[in-house]
């Protein structure tokens, strides 16, 4: 039976932790195990995570000695995992019930899939929901798609073997870590998308996606941008030249601008259906 190994890498997320821990001892799915690796937090965080998964040998408690940042931390839970699929769930974020069991349905499935994901729905700072990510779809997956717009981010689950053949996450990005995975991920084969939120999304001023924290995480999305652009050897877009060297986030950005244009977006939306028959 296929392990599904869940990676929380936490930092100061301590007080919310219980409702991620109920969504996971509550999986209608029963092979899975958690990885946790805290980045030393400052709050109450590893109290809280040893009082609530004691004695529970599907949890697996970690800690950074020093604070490292969010990529070095991710790197470390994948380093920890023993599944045979993988996804990382936020501290202060939730499943739905049948997540881990209808993410690895699709794999078994359809074998040849490098990854799967989901709908998500965007939370109140209590979790409460509220309305599902509208951007979410079935993307066309090629050298060209960089996920900008975004269409998908959470729930998103692969194969280890997968990420293997990768060069894994980046451990110096503090920001855009998981977008820089999803292109690595997706260079290695087809995403299948399931049309039903199984990921609960939690909007609290304390979350690193919130507005303090975008301008940082937009110049880190251009950096993994342009590095996806450097590994998969593409010169030039839409005409242009992609730079050898970054030099500032607009440049990258003006050079898909292209795919945010309706006529990009149809052809893309046609793909995928004659694709799917």
């Amino acid at each position: 039976m296929t392990i599904f190994s869940i990676l929380i890498a936490n930092y100061n997320n301590g007080k919310y932790f219980k409702e991620c821990y109920d969504s996971l001892i509550s999986q209608t799915y029963k092979n899975w195990e958690v990885i946790i690796v805290d980045d030393a937090s400052t709050d109450n965080s590893v109290e809280i995570i040893q009082s609530l998964i004691q004695g529970d040998f599907r949890f697996k408690l970690y800690h950074n000695p020093i604070n490292k940042g969010c990529g070095f931390t991710k790197a470390a839970c994948m380093k920890y995992a023993n599944g045979d699929l993988c996804a990382y769930l936020d501290p202060d974020d939730a499943l739905y019930p049948e997540a881990l069991e209808k993410t690895t349905q699709e794999f078994v499935d359809r074998d040849d899939l490098a990854a799967v994901y989901s709908q998500m729905m965007l939370c109140d700072e209590n979790l409460t929901p509220e309305r599902i990510y509208a951007g979410t779809k079935q993307i066309y997956n090629n050298r060209h798609f960089f996920n900008c717009p975004i269409q998908f981010a959470h729930f998103f689950a692969f194969k280890k073997e997968t990420y293997l053949r990768t060069t894994g996450i980046n451990l110096n990005l503090k920001n855009a870590v998981d977008q820089d995975l999803y292109l690595k991920i997706l260079e290695q084969g087809e995403a299948k998308f399931i049309k039903e939120p199984l990921y609960l999304y939690r909007l609290h001023s304390d979350g690193i996606s919130q507005d303090k924290a975008k301008q940082s995480a937009k110049e880190s999305f251009a950096r993994v941008i342009h590095d996806t652009m450097k590994r998969r050897g593409i010169k030039t877009i839409n005409n242009q030249t992609v730079p050898e060297v970054f030099t500032n986030s607009q440049e990258i950005y003006n050079l898909i601008r292209y795919q945010t244009r309706k006529m990009h977006r149809l052809i893309s939306k046609i793909k995928v259906t004659l694709d799917n028959i």
